[in-house]
């Protein structure tokens, strides 16, 4: 059985919709920054500040390497996931890709809590605004190899399942 595989922007709710989507389906839930994080020994933010993106890139890339030759898995995957090319084709091979959107007003008042994005974290309220709107006009094209996409914005992580099972069960991905 195919993956499903949620993309998007940080904020959009890929882990809430990700942990009630494997319940309703019976399968499996990765959340690839909790799996980094775990396996690192360290958050996130604190693998930003000592060596970087591109060492956090490093990680998530073998996450995904792994991660994405099992099957039967919902797979929530970090906003910046897609920027790597490799990781799109590796979870687009044995997956459904699912994009979470969100407005940028809804996505500043879910990433509120500083600490938890090293991409939002240095700026401060009028330059954290323009940060993800440039981000998300920045990443818009990395997020169109979707199959589907989601506007997560008006509607509860509950609703959110009900549309992509809705999707996965009209497209014949597998029942849902």
């Amino acid at each position: 059985m195919k993956n499903v595989v949620l993309i998007g922007f940080m904020g959009t709710g890929k882990t809430s919709t990700g942990r009630a989507l494997a319940q309703r389906l019976g399968r499996a839930f990765v959340d690839l920054d909790r799996m980094i994080e775990e396996e690192a020994g360290r958050s996130i933010p604190e693998i930003f500040a000592s060596e970087g993106e591109a060492a956090f890139r490093a990680l998530e890339r073998e996450a995904v390497r792994r991660t994405a030759k099992r099957r039967a898995l919902v797979i929530s995957t970090g906003g910046g996931t897609v920027k790597d090319a490799a990781n799109v084709a590796l979870l687009k091979e044995n997956g459904a890709i699912i994009c979470l959107t969100a407005s940028v007003d809804v996505v500043l008042a879910r990433t509120a809590h500083v600490g938890d994005r090293p991409v939002l974290d240095a700026k401060d309220a009028g330059d954290r605004r323009q940060a993800v709107a440039d981000l998300m006009a920045e990443r818009r094209e990395l997020y169109d190899v979707a199959d589907y996409s989601v506007d997560t914005s008006d509607l509860s992580p509950l609703q959110v399942v009900d549309d992509i099972a809705a999707y996965l069960k009209r497209e014949g991905v597998f029942r849902a």
